[in-house]
């Protein structure tokens, strides 16, 4: 096995766990509580990993031995959340360019064999590592094998873990689930606080009817909440609607029977009976009103992914039409293998440029408690309040601190100067804490070798 990334990890060492028992006050220029208007010149009081007093810097409560951080000219907010992700993909950003959506896939299918599990392991420990230099505190990861599990639990993240489930073919459903029951096992056995595990039926080109009632019962049963790829083309969506297009094509091929299936993937989903507050719908790019509906009626959250939807030319959510019907909404980068960076502040930018009564305080909304409602975790994290678990996130103000006023828009790839995950400093004074390096550099290594192998495959 290859070695960890550095000292922040799962398994928090006697130091970390002295340094959170103590009550420590984080102080900014300006804070932003979410729910409440922005403090001005602000403090957060942290102990025992929760968030204790809010308010001006100056009127925390006074303990002895209380630690004072002065972050100085800098935005604090709750922790930044990637509702939708692939970090074990981290490794092929750059790798896959110019490839159109089908042709994306089954490439990327063949570079993911040319890699190690150990490999693996590292490039989702390199996603986390850009993710907490992106200000993110909680992934929402989908992976067919454990190493985002892994790699999340190690580093001392919050997330879940949604083990994606593949086949096409309604033969073998039964045998995809038993499958999937057994390697979810030992991944539900090292759950942590943080790290949680769901379920996640690829998408309707690789999922058929059968195995995603299969899906859905067993995660029902179990408790665990769903995650699945929906709406997010026109290749899918004349798949599902006509049963033409490459993804028909190539199942053909495979002896495996087509047929129509709904006139939209949300209704395909809903006639299933799949559709429920427990699932997550990733991207919903081709949404009618019907679908909209179909959403809201059955208390399903939506994950949108604009810069990764505009990456493959798919097209945008209807973002305006999903908040107006009350949609609980995320935002995600998607994987680095489609998108330049963890820029949750731009994707919620992006994500919102069609809703003309957004502005700055939606942005981040919807990348902080936006994210931690769609994954049914608002109760714990998304904001800062007292008794919420203190995950937090500060910015660089680029504005004098006299200027310094409402919700601020942040530069593009804005780097953390602190993150704390659950009363954890992850990033300090701007850099994660531990020793990326090795990691980094191992990866390095493994991102020539993807592209010396699409070079030959090219070539060939």
């Amino acid at each position: 096995m290859s070695a960890p990334a550095g000292g922040a990890r799962g398994n928090t060492t006697v130091s970390e766990r002295a340094s959170r028992a103590w009550m420590t006050s984080y102080r900014a220029a300006l804070v932003l509580p979410i729910v409440s208007d922005p403090i001005r010149d602000g403090a957060v009081v942290v102990e025992q990993g929760k968030i204790v007093w809010v308010g001006k810097a100056g009127d925390e409560p006074s303990v002895k031995n209380a630690r004072m951080v002065e972050l100085g000219n800098t935005v604090l907010a709750p922790g930044l959340i990637n509702a939708h992700t692939h970090l074990d993909l981290t490794v092929m950003h750059g790798v896959l360019d110019g490839l159109s959506f089908f042709d994306w896939i089954r490439t990327l299918i063949n570079c993911r064999g040319e890699l190690s599990q150990d490999q693996l392991l590292d490039s989702a420990r390199l996603g986390i590592i850009r993710g907490l230099e992106a200000g993110i505190t909680t992934f929402a990861d989908t992976a067919p094998s454990e190493a985002s599990f892994r790699a999340m639990v190690e580093l001392g993240v919050r997330g879940i873990a949604f083990l994606e489930v593949f086949g096409p073919d309604p033969a073998v459903a039964a045998h995809n689930i038993a499958e999937l029951r057994e390697r979810i096992g030992p991944m539900r056995d090292s759950a942590t606080e943080l790290v949680s595990v769901g379920v996640s039926p690829h998408a309707p080109y690789s999922v058929s009817d059968e195995l995603y009632v299969a899906a859905a019962a067993f995660a029902r049963s179990e408790g665990l909440p769903m995650a699945t790829h929906l709406a997010e083309s026109a290749a899918e969506s004349d798949f599902v609607a006509a049963a033409s297009g490459p993804f028909a094509e190539l199942l053909r091929s495979r002896d495996i029977a087509v047929v129509p299936r709904a006139p939209t993937p949300v209704a395909l989903l809903d006639r299933l009976g799949v559709l429920g507050p427990d699932l997550l719908l990733i991207h919903c790019v081709r949404c009618g009103s019907d679908d909209v509906s179909s959403i809201k009626l059955s208390g399903a959250s939506v994950v949108t992914c604009p810069r990764s939807n505009r990456y493959f030319g798919h097209g945008n959510a209807p973002v305006a039409a999903l908040r107006r019907a009350g949609v609980r909404l995320g935002v995600g980068s998607d994987s680095l293998a489609s998108n330049q960076s963890m820029d949750m502040m731009a994707e919620a930018s992006h994500a919102l440029a069609g809703d003309p009564g957004a502005d700055t305080a939606d942005q981040w909304r919807v990348a902080t408690l936006g994210g931690a409602t769609a994954l049914g975790l608002e109760s714990r994290v998304g904001t800062i309040e007292v008794g919420k678990e203190a995950d937090l996130a500060a910015f660089p103000l680029g504005s004098k601190r006299d200027d310094v006023a409402g919700y601020p828009s942040l530069a593009p790839d804005a780097r953390a100067s602190l993150v704390v995950v659950a009363g954890f400093e992850r990033v300090r004074d701007g850099r994660v804490i531990g020793d990326p390096e090795p990691t980094i550099a191992r990866t390095r290594i493994a991102a020539q070798q993807l592209r010396e192998w699409r070079h030959r495959a090219t070539s060939a």
